[in-house]
């Protein structure tokens, strides 16, 4: 990449920085933007890609092209969002200047802010939420309607400002919430605030922003109320409901002074039922980051059966994964080999295992069986001398005894509805 500074430019911006941002961005993929040149075309020239990148950058002359929108489904099912797509070039400019203000604000940041921050996951998010759940009887589960469209860029800018004296960051960041939107009809759509989600800078930005609108303000006005926060979805942790009560409306106001709103649907007051807690309330059960909490049986360390609020994965997110296996269509295809589709599948399968598995496994099983159901009905179509019901059992039952890693979920449940 030649030199690392920028002689006789008016920013100092490093080659080696937009290598590392290219890097990251490879390694997170992605589809390509509105000039529609992919990661793998970009890379045939990438020396001098990256060197109009770096060169227009440290002169300031960076201007970013339009953002291009896609419509996708949600990550826990319930619905789609629209999302922005930059170009590869435009990532790897975003990627440099996030890695820049990451180091100034990563420090700061609270640490019941978990969403997309380095060491920290979903998981971390809702195994502190289930612990306070434990802890206290009621909670606010809290969603800011339309963040990432409704976002105010005075606030962001100000924030940005506040933890960074390098003028080109500043410079790049209005210029980035100012690109257009291009729709799938082609039309672009000038925004005047917001930061579209998928963008490489707008996680950064994002927090940045939520951390002075939510987390600081919350802490300071009720430093006894607990949360975790993720993105634009919040839970709020108070000892009764006229604490909830009045942190809620004091978020109402809050939320419209930074210029959000709370979406009226989905932000409620929500009582911790459970065997020990038998008050009532209009609302006993909420979801978070793809997790239902509710009263669910349990088995305490004595072995004694009990009833506890716990998380499991939510019905959006089952049924969004049920989805996903019958697109698959496996019992159809029977071209393939049963370890071509154990390399087919595993990495989906083992990533929900990972994820949805980490509370409360049993809610996930009856899944994991209907992939084996259809795994059986493939094993009886490829091969015609086990159509009887015993013989395929028996095959069953030899192949899972002597591959039970073969298919990632075998761990959990080796057999067949057939076989179990």
């Amino acid at each position: 990449m030649g030199e690392l500074k920028p002689p006789g430019k008016p920013f100092d911006i490093s080659k080696w920085e937009v290598q590392d941002a290219w890097e990251k961005v490879k390694a997170n993929k992605g589809a390509p933007g509105v000039d529609e040149v992919t990661l793998a075309e970009f890379e045939k020239d990438l020396r001098g890609n990256l060197y109009k990148i770096w060169n227009r950058m440290s002169s300031g002359s960076y201007f970013p092209p339009p953002v291009k929108a896609v419509e996708i489904p949600k990550p826990h099912g319930g619905g789609t969002r629209v999302l922005g797509v930059p170009c590869v070039a435009d990532r790897i400019a975003q990627t440099v200047v996030a890695a820049r203000l990451e180091k100034a604000v990563e420090p700061v940041f609270h640490p019941d802010s978990y969403g997309y921050r380095p060491r920290k996951s979903q998981l971390d998010a809702v195994a502190a939420c289930r612990k306070r759940c434990w802890r206290k009887d009621w909670l606010i589960d809290l969603d800011v309607e339309k963040f990432f469209d409704s976002v105010r860029w005075d606030l962001i800018i100000k924030a940005v400002e506040a933890h960074t004296d390098l003028p080109w960051v500043v410079l790049y960041v209005k210029r980035w919430l100012a690109a257009p939107l291009q729709l799938p009809d082609g039309s672009l759509l000038e925004r005047d605030r917001g930061t579209p989600q998928g963008s490489s800078v707008s996680p950064v930005l994002a927090n940045l922003f939520m951390h002075y609108a939510f987390d600081t303000w919350l802490a300071r006005n009720y430093p006894g109320v607990q949360f975790e926060r993720y993105a634009d979805d919040a839970v709020v942790h108070c000892a009764t409901l006229r604490q909830a009560r009045e942190v809620l409306a004091a978020l109402q106001n809050r939320m419209e002074e930074v210029g959000l709103r709370l979406h009226p649907a989905k932000t409620r007051i929500v009582y911790c039922k459970d065997g020990g807690r038998r008050g009532s309330h209009e609302h006993t059960s909420f979801t978070f980051l793809g997790f239902t909490f509710r009263a669910r049986a349990a088995r305490g360390k004595n072995g004694k059966k009990f009833t506890s609020f716990l998380p499991a994965v939510s019905k959006e997110a089952q049924a969004k994964m049920s989805a996903e296996v019958r697109r698959w269509r496996l019992h159809r295809r029977t071209w393939h080999t049963m370890g071509s589709l154990a390399r087919e599948i595993n990495p989906v399968v083992r990533g929900w295992m990972q994820y949805y598995g980490a509370f409360y496994r049993s809610a996930l099983l009856p899944l994991l069986r209907r992939i084996n159901a259809y795994l059986m009905r493939w094993l009886r179509k490829k091969y015609k001398r086990l159509a009887s019901k015993k013989k395929a059992r028996a095959c069953w039952e030899r192949v899972t005894a002597q591959y039970p890693r073969l298919f990632a979920h075998w761990a959990w449940v080796p057999y067949s509805w057939w076989t179990g």
